[in-house]
């Protein structure tokens, strides 16, 4: 069953964990901007990874928090969704439908 979480080291771990790598869109970055960001396992079987540039875990967090974000993830498995924290919230009231 997936976790939420908006705590830094938790999600650091758990990333780096699975050979995970902080990552922004690469059509959305740029110098002025880190854009949007994931998670990308590189590593990964039938990974693609060809539209994400690897960022610094600094710029993630700032741009994670920027935009508050939370993560959701499951521990034992790669599965994860960087979602809104207002999405996040509603979909913790009931609302399976919320997303952003």
């Amino acid at each position: 069953m997936a976790q939420a979480t908006t705590d830094h080291e938790t999600i650091r771990k758990w990333a780096e964990g699975k050979g995970g790598k902080p990552a922004a869109v690469a059509r959305t970055h740029d110098d002025d901007s880190v854009g949007i960001v994931r998670i990308m396992f590189p590593d990964a079987k039938n990974s693609r990874h060809d539209a994400l540039t690897e960022i610094s875990w600094e710029e993630f967090f700032r741009q994670f928090e920027d935009a508050e974000l939370a993560l959701l993830y499951e521990p034992d498995s790669m599965f994860s969704k960087i979602v809104g924290r207002d999405t996040l919230e509603k979909r913790q009231h009931g609302d399976r439908a919320a997303s952003r």
